[in-house]
């Protein structure tokens, strides 16, 4: 990436406000519910941390391990479960996050397979929306921000097994 330069599309700055924001919703959505965070390893493991400290009702957190991309930009399409849920959702209320929703593939293919579990209600929430790859009949119920087409890094997004740890998403531009 040397003949490269950093396109910042997201601050830190933006993606914090943005995160209050979405917890205060969240909360309020939930108030009164049985409320389940079900992040998505890797990508969503930082946008999750800063999103349930933002949710100020009593909630659960899971894990959930997915892989479609491996090292590629794009999605294979096929979506394997490596760690399923440790907890029984029976009855429970499931927001599953994730960092990005492009295709939905993935998003649709944890949501039936939650319902399945037997989870009360099951609803999205990403921090980046790519509406234009979408191939899945999905749209995540929350999201903090809709982006171009463009492969993006950062905030947990990986290229490799690098970059998760930049406070921003940016992508790359020609020098």
């Amino acid at each position: 990436m040397e003949d490269k330069k950093e396109n910042i599309l997201i601050s830190t700055e933006e993606i914090n406000a943005r995160i209050k924001d979405m917890g205060k919703v969240i909360s309020e959505d939930y108030k009164g519910k049985k409320l389940y965070v079900l992040s998505l390893l890797r990508g969503s493991f930082i946008f999750t941390a800063d999103l349930v400290r933002a949710i100020t009702i009593p909630t659960q957190i899971g894990f959930m391990t997915t892989s479609s991309y491996g090292h590629l930009e794009n999605s294979s399409g096929q979506v394997n479960i490596v760690n399923d849920i440790p907890d029984n959702v029976e009855g429970l209320d499931v927001l599953v996050v994730d960092d990005i929703v492009d295709t939905g593939i993935t998003m649709e293919h944890v949501i039936n397979h939650v319902k399945s579990l037997g989870a009360s209600s099951v609803k999205s929430c990403v921090l980046l929306d790519k509406p234009e790859r979408r191939v899945a009949s999905i749209s995540p119920d929350y999201c903090c921000f809709e982006i171009p087409d463009v492969f993006v890094v950062g905030y947990g997004l990986n290229y490799g097994d690098y970059y998760r740890n930049i406070p921003y998403v940016f992508n790359w531009e020609d020098k």
